[in-house]
């Protein structure tokens, strides 16, 4: 076998127990966190895309759309918000994707492979960094929401837990865009792969407008949808559904909460395992 078609030798094998992976993912979060840092004006473009959301829908479509039994603007933006912050925290899949091919294409990951470390600590890391960096996101966008008329009205342990949920689907879609990201060649590849599925599934939901005027075959997928399970969710824990709001009989959106957990953690333990498995095949 000659030099240049030899085998990529893995590095030393890691040491520390089961506590090993968690501390080698926080160190590979910390690494990308301090990496987004240093890219201010990334985070600066990624929160105008929510920003102008929120106004648009707010102020250009609010008096034109009914929900329940008004078209007070002012009652749109109470039912629109849930549905942005949701937007929000799932197009940050595009990154993640764009992020993780990026460090293939570079050989990035290769000097990750050689250090005594665990294997899965790379991609558990960047999602975690991508989880905190929503956090922080979900946070500026609040106060604008704030701003333009937003309120919660169960209380703040409530508006926790929807938050709460909000983020945790934002995390389990961070392992899809993971999974993309490893599977092409290219950072472009990646955010075009990443936003292709993002945008009818966002829209095909009830995150701009209630599902009961949708054609049947439209209506039975938004219902059915994960992604409107925790937007029912996120509104019927800020206190966000208006009054004569029509309640879907699809389990999904009877149970919100419930639903929500189970789809965000089903997705996460089949999407990581996917990018786990791709990722040691990638970098045998």
């Amino acid at each position: 076998m000659s030099a240049g078609t030899l085998p990529r030798q893995p590095g030393p094998t890691p040491h520390g127990g089961a506590s090993r992976p968690m501390r080698d993912s926080l160190v590979i979060a910390r690494r990308n966190l301090v990496r987004k840092m240093r890219i201010p004006e990334a985070a600066v473009f990624g929160l105008v895309q929510p920003i102008m959301f929120v106004l648009l829908f707010s102020y250009v479509f609010g008096g034109s759309i009914a929900v329940g039994d008004s078209t007070d603007p002012s009652v749109y933006r109470q039912f629109l918000m849930a549905g942005i912050f949701a937007q929000t925290v799932t197009f940050a899949t595009a990154s993640a994707c764009a992020g993780i091919a990026d460090d293939m294409r570079t050989g990035l990951i290769d000097r990750f492979i050689s250090l005594p470390m665990a294997r899965g600590a790379v991609l558990t890391g960047r999602t975690l960094a991508d989880l905190v960096q929503a956090a922080l996101t979900l946070v500026v966008l609040a106060i604008v929401a704030v701003i333009v008329g937003w309120r919660f009205h169960n209380g703040l342990l409530r508006a926790l837990m929807g938050f709460s949920l909000l983020l945790l689907l934002g995390y389990a879609f961070s392992w899809i865009g993971t999974l993309i990201g490893l599977s092409v060649r290219t950072p472009e590849a990646a955010t075009s792969g990443g936003l292709l599925w993002l945008f009818p599934l966002t829209f095909i939901s009830n995150t701009f407008v209630p599902t009961d005027n949708m054609p049947v075959v439209l209506r039975v997928i938004a219902e059915w949808n994960p992604f409107s399970a925790t937007v029912q969710a996120a509104r019927q824990l800020f206190g966000n559904l208006p009054p004569g709001y029509p309640v879907p009989a699809a389990w999904p959106l009877q149970h919100p909460v419930l639903a929500s957990l189970v789809c965000s953690v089903g997705i996460i333990l089949v999407f990581r395992a996917l990018a786990v498995r791709k990722y040691r095949s990638a970098t045998v």
